[in-house]
This record gives C-alpha cells, sequence and structure tokens, in this order.
C-alpha cells in the first residue's frame, strides 16, 4: 500500500516532491513511515525528484542614474500578515521560440505568488503588469512594503509613480547583495530546478501555458511549503480569511 501511495504522489506532483514531502503526505495518510523508509522505496522504485543543475542569467541592471530607496525590509523576510510585505524580481525563461522573462511579485506572509507577467522583453512595463495584477487581486492597505533589487525596471519613473498612487513603501536591495531579496530569488530557483529546467519550451505560448499551470495550480493551491507547516499558499493564506469572518 505504501508503495502504491509513493507511486501516485511522485507522479501527482510531477515528479518534485522527494522522500521529505511525500513522507508527510503519508503520514496525514495515517501511515507510520519514516523519511529513509520512504526514501529506500523510492530509490527500489527508480523515482527521484527532479533535480537541474543552476545556469543563472543576470536580469539585474543596476547600471544607471535613477533614484534607489533604502532597504527597508533588512532581511526581515516574515510578515504576521498577508498584504504587509511583497517582494518582486524578474528571471530568464529559454524557449526555442526566442528568450522570455517572468516577473513575480510574492507576498512573504503566505509565499503565494500574488503577480505575474510573462514577456518577450525585461521592460518596466513587464514588472508594473506583474504589480497591477497583483494590488487587483488583493487590494491591499496603504503602506505595504515593497520591496525590490536595483533594476532600472523597478527604479524607472513609471513604477516609481505606481507605488505612490497604490500608497505602498518603496524598498529595495543594497547594491550587488542579492541575499537582501532571498525569498523571491528562491521562488524562482525553485521555479527552474522543478520545471523550467526539466521542461523544453518550443513556443512562447506553450511557456505560458505550463507557466500559468505550474504557478497558478501547483505552487500557490497544491505544492506544500516547510515555512507554512507543510501546506500550500492558498491554504496558509485561508487561515487568514476564516480568523477575519
Amino acid at each position: 500500500m505504501q508503495c502504491q501511495r509513493i507511486t501516485y504522489y511522485f507522479h501527482d506532483t510531477k515528479g518534485r516532491y522527494g522522500s521529505p514531502k511525500i513522507t508527510i503526505l503519508l503520514q496525514r495518510e495515517g501511515h507510520v513511515v519514516s523519511e529513509r523508509t520512504v526514501g529506500k522505496y523510492m530509490r527500489e522504485l527508480g523515482f527521484r525528484s527532479c533535480v537541474a543543475k543552476k545556469f543563472r542569467v543576470n536580469t539585474t541592471d543596476s547600471n544607471h542614474d535613477l533614484p534607489v530607496t533604502p532597504n527597508l525590509l533588512n532581511q526581515q523576510f516574515f510578515s504576521e500578515k498577508p498584504n504587509q510585505t511583497w517582494v518582486a524580481d524578474i528571471t530568464y525563461i529559454p524557449c526555442r521560440e526566442g528568450r522570455m522573462y517572468l516577473a513575480s511579485v510574492l507576498d512573504l506572509c503566505t509565499r503565494e505568488i500574488v503577480g505575474w507577467r510573462l514577456g518577450d522583453r525585461m521592460t518596466t512595463d513587464l514588472v508594473l503588469g506583474a504589480l497591477d495584477d497583483a494590488y487587483k487581486a488583493k487590494c491591499p492597505k496603504k503602506d505595504l512594503i515593497h520591496h525590490s533589487d536595483r533594476g532600472s525596471q523597478y527604479a524607472s519613473a513609471d513604477y516609481r509613480e505606481r507605488l505612490e498612487t497604490y500608497q505602498m513603501r518603496a524598498s529595495m536591495s543594497r547594491k550587488g547583495n542579492c541575499y537582501d531579496n532571498a525569498c523571491i530569488e528562491s521562488f524562482h530557483s525553485l521555479l527552474k530546478k522543478e520545471f523550467v529546467y526539466c521542461t523544453r519550451f518550443k513556443t512562447k505560448k506553450q511557456a505560458y501555458d505550463e507557466i500559468y499551470q505550474y504557478i497558478e495550480f501547483f505552487y500557490n493551491r497544491k505544492r506544500i511549503h516547510g515555512a507554512l507547516g507543510y501546506i500550500s499558499p492558498v491554504q496558509f493564506a485561508a487561515k487568514f480569511k476564516r480568523k477575519a469572518a
């Protein structure tokens, strides 16, 4: 029975879960099993979670004379409630039809991707679109901290004006310090290792459709997160809605 359930969870997550997460899911079903035992069964079944080599493309253009804001976040990667602190970044998505870029906005409390856009060019419009989608979806109150790197897109006049319109407080990483925006960098790294580097996008439409499936249906709604008590971001966010009701 345990081997059957291991097989189910491995294929249900498209090979993205290793023994730690599968062990958690089995224990929730009532199975008395250790991570070591699950790992042994997985090896016998020939199952290995997705692991892909890292390949980094620099998407930060901080060589500009645009205004930058102080680092309000200061590596405090915890927020008590949703819609208090958002972090944003851009990453490169390889595609045979032409390179693409993903702009994402993540809520530090729930780890949910609250807004994202995929486009052909690394422009201000791309990151503005992700921010607009996040604002329309969550309607946060004023004084939300919006943290990003010092990229020219985030430092642009249009982006700064949009933050003011939404009554958000801008925060930026220190120059050359990737750790200041570690949570969104971690999400993009996870996206690459679990999905992008294991997939060959032949067309831009395929890239958009499959990234939509990964973010909206797998990552936000299904993927269990260790920092959230091994539930998904949407499930974690629902706890706050129940408290407010």
